[in-house]
Formats: structure tokens, sequence, C-alpha cells
């Protein structure tokens, strides 16, 4: 550690810097002329920060000769941007006001220039403390699906991954304090996200194309979980939560804690969590005969209804360390994240399996911020990690499919000092991940992706308006050594089958007709520009254009076999279809692989200050090249062996319910393939803040995804409007929600309609001073109403509605 501090000594050293012996005092008091304790006030791309006192009181020593950008953040008014001008040896004396905002303002810590809901040209969420905690849940998408733009796709309570503006899968990146996560969730909706709520700090979504900051895997957007494993300082503090849920029986526990020394800061977490089946206010399975607007009364005295095998048990816990000197720190952290948890859904034919993921991941993850205040460099931000990454299904004690992942990755962001008014610098990114799959359902060969990229983000304010620009070039290649070609006997269940045609048996002979290796490159290319016009004081105007390329994922080119987790038998975009003497044959195209495109444009009007706050965004997103999955009209067998006797629970809409088990282990064929779409909506949140402890928020958001020549997405969530009351004085909170998501009719001919609901939850928290400690007893109820509500986005809408009523009880401290 004392080799890092003496080159970041040296570094000074070679860059000449300015003399350091600035500064800037002051106060910090509300537009009513009350001081404001506990601001946060720094300088952007320095360590150098403080909060005010009690008295609303600060200094800042240390500061550069010229400008300093000077940010100031607390809970309940809107941001202050300032630049200071110093000449050597100035000391200034400063009187600052900060305006309320009814809309919770919190910045963006993982990208190189500032961005937050109110400020940047990107539209951008953060949830984080009472809020986060209030909305925290077993999985990712659930978490975040109250945020406008955001849904999940819930799989059965037991999995889920966001949903931003109509696009997931691997158009969606998840990372963990800036790096990727590095699981499979993306290849598959049963795949659980690896990565926990209840320890975070804050978790940042940034909507509509983010490949900039984290490559072409975020071309949808980006969710960054960010919590305090690698310290940047020695302070005591720390939270603990416990809780009980009643519709799964639930029970949670959680802490993180960091403290130190003047050079060392130390931190740990740890959490552990176990459900049982939860309970649903009907049957599971969805009757679709059934269209008199779902009265359900006769239901409504008691739970004898459960989604079978959603139950599940998680826990983990991470340590880490950090050397802090003057100009910054350097430290590394250790995760062990193990899950474990049924698969609702998962049939094979008719039969249901009592089939679970047995989940473990370690990640290694060194961070470090080296500030140099030279003449031409800034700042230094180096993030790296290394991630292990298991995931077994088990079924009937054995392991059916054995999912891998081994990931490194390179982070290093160059922060240049202002140079003609801008700012910002240059990112270098290296990643490489090695996937396996083995056993049945192994419909993707083992691949290895290795993906260097350039960016470059600058800012600059010209007066009233913020102007960003940014580019990035990736070079991406894809390896697989042992791509199968099988021999697929895919047939219509609409003609008549001859028996020697259509061998329920397995015939002991080999069905691979060929075995080769593929070996791509792309280069995706990214642009973007933006600004933010503030043309009058508390109100601003921000318009966001971008170019973003993705470079297709293995799953979606190299894919051949079935995939219980979405019912179907997937193919993938390297092999293509023809007829030939009334036969279907696959075989590899010919057609070249293009790069998927992305052209979005975002427009956003906000109002930041005053009693009264909103976000309106609205966006139009053309997508080239956009891979997805069309079904075929065709079905082949699974590959299980099974004693099939109960009705195929994967309809996709097209097989007749009259027809013979003899077709009960079969899978519908879907093959991705490449066409234009257009995804445009909206996203509405307003905010008023009628007294000081009364304030009421609406917010609706909206996406329409069709192909261009006409057709629509499959599983494209619903428009969908809210309200949320909330009342909160010194020790006590309140929050009431009620969401109405809206019927769901356009959709495939793959897909049925999926009706309307309405979403009632509430909380109440009350704190309660003890052992030095600032401790909160809550309550929380959700679908308070036992409401029957699928999901329209899930793959298993119709055997797994969300839970019925929940109340849970919990207590969580903080010192």
């Amino acid at each position: 550690m004392y080799n890092i501090s003496r080159i970041a000594a040296l570094l000074s050293a070679l860059l000449p810097t300015s003399v350091l012996a600035q500064s800037i005092e002051g106060t910090v008091k509300n537009s009513d002329g009350n001081v404001v304790a506990g601001a946060l006030i720094r300088i952007e791309g320095s360590t150098n920060s403080i909060v005010t006192d009690q008295a609303g009181r600060f200094v800042i020593n240390d500061l550069s000769v010229g400008n300093n950008e000077f940010h100031i953040a607390v809970p309940g008014y809107a941001h202050l941007h300032q630049d200071i001008v110093l000449a050597k040896d100035e000391v200034k004396s400063l009187a600052l006001t900060l305006s309320r905002s009814p809309i919770e303002v919190i910045d963006i810590v993982s990208t190189p220039i500032h961005m937050s809901v109110m400020e940047s040209a990107s539209p951008v969420n953060v949830i984080s403390g009472e809020t986060l905690r209030r909305q925290q849940a077993a999985t990712l998408g659930d978490t975040l699906e109250k945020l406008p733009g955001v849904q999940t796709n819930f799989h059965g309570n037991v999995a889920s991954t966001p949903i931003i503006r109509g696009l997931s899968g691997p158009r969606v990146l998840i990372a963990q304090n800036g790096l990727d996560v590095s699981d499979v969730s993306r290849v598959g909706p049963d795949h659980s996200v690896a990565s926990e709520a209840s320890t975070s700090q804050q978790i940042e979504v940034l909507r509509g194309p983010a490949t900039l900051f984290y490559g072409s895997g975020a071309i949808g957007g980006v969710v960054n979980v960010v919590d305090g494993r690698v310290p940047t300082d020695s302070s005591t503090r720390g939270e603990w939560l416990l809780e009980n849920a009643s519709v799964n029986d639930q029970k949670l526990a959680s802490f993180n804690a960091t403290t130190g020394t003047d050079s060392f800061g130390f931190y740990a977490d740890g959490y552990w969590r176990k459900s049982n089946d939860y309970a649903v206010p009907v049957e599971a399975e969805a009757d679709h005969d059934d269209h008199d607007d779902h009265d359900h009364d006769e239901h409504q005295e008691s739970h004898d209804y459960t989604v079978a095998n959603s139950a599940e048990e998680s826990s983990g816990f991470t340590l880490g360390g950090s050397y802090l000197f003057n100009k910054g720190y350097v430290g590394v952290a250790i995760e062990q994240f193990n899950r474990e948890y049924g698969v609702p859904g998962h049939s094979h034919g008719g039969e249901d399996e009592n089939v679970y993921a047995d989940l473990e991941q370690t990640r290694i993850q060194l961070l470090g911020e080296f500030n140099l205040d030279g003449d031409w460099l800034k700042k230094i931000n180096l993030r790296t990690g290394i991630t292990d990454y298991e995931h077994a299904e088990i079924e009937t004690g054995e392991i059916g499919t054995l999912f891998e992942n081994q990931t490194e990755e390179l982070k290093l962001d160059i922060i240049h000092s202002t140079f003609a008014d801008w700012n910002g610098g240059l990112s270098f990114q290296y990643k490489n991940s090695e996937v396996a799959a083995q056993g049945e359902e192994a419909f993707t060969p083992p691949s290895k992706a290795q993906t260097i990229a350039l960016g470059l983000m600058e800012e600059k304010h010209i007066g009233d308006v913020l102007l960003q620009l940014g580019a990035r070039i990736e070079r991406v290649t894809l390896e697989a050594d042992n791509v199968l070609l099988p021999q697929l006997e895919a047939h219509d269940h609409a003609e008549e089958v001859e028996e020697d045609e259509h061998d329920h048996d397995h015939e002991e002979e080999s069905n691979i007709t060929r075995v080769f290796a593929v070996d791509h490159e792309f280069t995706p290319v990214s642009l973007s520009a933006g600004l933010v016009w503030e043309f009058t004081e508390g109100y601003n105007l921000g318009l966001s254009v971008s170019r973003s390329q993705r470079a297709p994922s293995a799953s979606e080119l190299l894919s051949f076999g079935p995939h219980i987790g979405t019912g179907s038998y997937e193919v993938g975009a390297l092999f293509g279809m023809h007829q030939e003497d009334g036969e279907t044959h696959i075989e590899l195209t010919e057609q070249t692989i293009d790069l998927e495109t992305a052209n979005n444009i975002d427009l956003t009007l906000r109002k930041s200050q005053g009693d009264l706050a909103f976000v309106f965004n609205v966006f139009y997103n053309q997508v080239d090249n956009y891979y997805y999955q069309t079904d075929t009209g065709l079905f082949a067998e699974s590959g299980h062996d099974h004693d099939h006797s109960a009705e195929d629970e994967h309809d996709h809409g097209v097989e007749d319910e009259t027809e013979s088990d003899e077709h009960s282990d079969e899978l519908p064929v879907y093959i991705f393939q490449t066409d234009d779409v257009i995804l445009h909506g909206f996203e509405a949140q307003i905010a008023w803040q009628a007294t000081s402890e009364f304030k009421a928020t609406i917010f609706s958001d909206f996406v329409r995804a069709r192909l261009k020549n006409g057709g629509n997405l499959p599983r494209t969530s619903p428009i969908r409007f809210g309200t949320q009351f909330t009342y909160q004085n010194e020790k006590l909170s309140a929050h009431l929600d009620i969401t109405r998501y809206q019927e769901q009719d356009k959709v495939t001919s793959t897909e049925t309609i999926t009706d309307g609901y309405t979403m009632v939850d509430a909380s109440v928290s009350y704190d309660v001073p003890l052992f030095n400690q600032d401790i909160a007893v809550y309550f929380k109820g959700n679908n308070l109403t036992d409401t029957e509500a699928r999901v329209h986005t899930s793959f298993i809408k119709d055997v797994a509605p969300r839970p019925g009523r929940n109340i849970s009880v919990g207590v969580r401290g903080y010192f």
C-alpha cells in the first residue's frame, strides 16, 4: 500500500500542480432563511468534501487555483451547482441558499461526469436510504419496478430482472459498483441476479443507451448496485435489519458496517433470507375461459392456494478494506453469494418437476481513486473485478444443467483538468468472460467473449446550458470451439405425422450432423450528444440524442436446444431454416451477422424547486437489426424422457387444448432473426409538497414496442399510472401506494391478452432511539386487496401470479 502512495506522489511530481493554499468558507440556508445542517458540500473531481455543522457553516481548504466546481446536496432540497474561481492564496466567503424540492435528487456515483434525475441530459433514477429499504424485495427486478420507466419480468417471486423501456435481457446491463455482475441472469428468465439489495447503499438506473459508460451490453440501459464494500473513509457507521413476511413466511436478516483508523478503512456485510412457497388469492394456473373481471370473492377469506416450488434460501457476506491517503484510496473486497431457490413453472412435457437452482458466486473487486490535481490530469479511477459463478439446476437430486461464468474486468477512467471550460476524460475497459453450460438444457455451447473499449466523455457549461458529448469504440470478439448443429426433426402439428417420423422413444443414434468452431469480431461504435438548458430559475429542458451499437450475445447467435425456462426450443441467428421436398431443414445461414444499432432521442422537461416539482420524459428509439425470437410454427422434442400425464403448462397460444398427449414432450421452435423495431413512450412524475409533513406524488409510464413493418414485440409492459401519499415527521413515516396496470392487448400471435389490475401497498415506520442508535420499527402491506395480478412481461404469467396479501413486520437500526 505504501508503494501505491509513492506512485501517486510521483505522478503529482511529474504533473506540476497548482499551489493548494486556497479556501472557501461560508453558510448554507434555505429560502426561508433557516440554516441547513448536514448538507454535503464537495468539489467535483476531487475528494474535497465536508458536511455543514448545526449552524450551517463549512470550511473547505486546499483548493486549486482557478475554477472549482462547487456542488451541494441535501435530502429535500434541489442541488446547487456553482463555479468558484480562486486566485492564489485567496480565501472566499459565501452565503448559499437552497430551494426545496419534493422530488428526491441523488447523484449517480459510478459515471465520470455528473448525472442526477434533475440535472443530466440522459434520464436517470436513483433509490437509496429509507426508500430503498421500503421497496427492497428478494429479487432485483421486483425491487426496482416502482421506478418510472422500469418494470419487472417477474418469475414466481424467485427470479426477476429489470425491464427498462421495454428492453431487457442482453440489452440491460446489471452492474455492481460499476462492474458487470457476471452471472447468467440475461440468458434465461428463471436465472436469478447475483446481487443483493438489502446490503446496498443505493441502486442507480440509467434509462436509454448507457453504452458510453458500460459498453454495448447496456444498449437499453443499466442498473448499478452501489455498496460500501471498498470503504472510501474510516468513519464508524452501519445498519442492520430484521424482517418477517406473512405471504411466504419469509425471514430476513442483514447488516453492513464500516470502521477504521486514520489510514485504513474496514467493511463487512452479510445477509440471510429464507422463505416458503408463496400464497396467491386464486388457483395459480390461469383459466383463460374466465372473463368475469376476476371476481374471486369466494377466495378472499383464506389463502389456500400457493405457487408450487417458489421457496428460496439465500445468504452472503462481504469483507473489504482500503488504504486511505491524502490523494485518494485503494482497496479490495471479497464477496461470497449463495442462493438456492425453486423454479416454478419448470416442466418437461406435461409433468411438473421439482427443479431447484443452486447458485454460488465468489467476487473479488479492487477499487481505487487517485486525485492528482495536476495541470493536465485531475483524477484516475480504477475498478477491477474477478468473478467465479456457478449455477446448477437440480432435478430429482441430480444436476440436470450446470452454468458457469468466469469473468475478469478492468475499467480505468482518466479525468483531465479543466481545459477551455471542458470537464471529462477517457475511459478504458477490458472484459473477458468464459461461459459454459453442460447438461440436458445446455442450449448454448461454451463460449468466450472479450471486449476492449475506449470512451471519451466531456461536458461544458455555456451560460445557462450544460453541454454533454461522448463517444466510444469497442472491439468485441466471440469464440466458441464446440458449436453443435443437431439433426432437428421439427414438424407442424397441423399435418399428420407418420409414426416413423416422430418417434418418442429416442432411438440410440447420434442426432448431431456437424460440430464446428466460430470466431466473430465486431466493432461497435457509439456516439451521444446532450444538453440541459436552465431556461428560467428552477426549470430546465434536457435533450439527448445517441447512436449506440451492440454485438449479439452468444445465446442469440449460437443457441440450439430446449430452453425450459422460456418453454421453447431455441435456435440462434447463426442458423437458418428452409423448406426442401416438403421437409424443414435448419443449417448454417449465409446472411451477415450484423450489429444491433439503436438511434435514440430523449426530451425531458423538469421543474426542480418549490412545493411542486415534476419530470416529464418522452423518448423515441429505433433499433435496426434487432435480435428477437420468432415462432416458426414447428415443434421439436424437448429431449427429456418422462411419463407424461398432465396438460402442458407451457401454452404458447398455438396448440389446441384437445390435442393428445403424444405431443406433450414437445416445445415450439423459436429462431432468432433480425428486424427493425421502434420503441417510443413516456415517463411522467409530479410531486406536490402540500405541507412540511405531507406529500403527494403521481406517476405514469408507457412504452409501445413494435416491428417497423408491422406487428408487436412480445411481453411488452402495459401502460400504468399510480399515486403515492406520504406523511413524515420527526419520528413517524407513512406511505400509501396505489398503482394501476392496464390491460395489455398489444400482443403477438403466441401470447394471450393480460387483464389489468390495481395494486395497493402501504407502510408505516416509527423511530425509537435506543442504545445510541436510530432504531425504526416498521410494518409493510403489499397487495392489500388480495388481487389476482398476472404480470404480462413474465414467461410464466399463467402459472405464477403475483403474491397475494402480504404483511411484513421488521426493525432496522442505524449507528
